[in-house]
């Protein structure tokens, strides 16, 4: 009964902070729609790179750690974020901008709710 509790606790918390993940990268996507380059990083603009940074940072630490747990429960990697992170990176110079990019993971995101 105690491995029962145990990892109903764990995946408990799984779900807080997949929760927790979900809100920072709408948080950090409303951003980028309103016109702040960086999260996709699709320039080479030191300034944007350090400006998004420790939201990039946190983002993989706490994917980490929800993959973590998802291991220890025996269930599927977190896709959201190897989805989110697959979306980064140089695009082409026909792809839309950042702040598009941004609205249309938003609204991918509220589809799914």
């Amino acid at each position: 009964m105690a491995r029962a509790d145990r990892l109903e606790r764990l995946d408990a918390r799984r779900t807080e902070l997949e929760a927790e993940y979900r809100a920072a990268l709408i948080t950090a996507l409303r951003v980028t729609a309103a016109g702040r380059w960086g999260l996709f990083g699709h320039q080479k603009d030191k300034a944007a790179i350090a400006r998004t940074a420790p939201v990039l940072a946190a983002l993989s630490d706490l994917a980490d750690e929800i993959d973590g747990m998802r291991d220890a429960l025996g269930i599927a990697p977190f896709d959201l974020h190897r989805q989110f992170m697959e979306s980064r990176g140089p695009a082409a110079a026909d792809a839309v901008g950042e702040p598009r990019q941004a609205q249309a993971w938003l609204q991918k995101m509220n589809a799914a709710d």
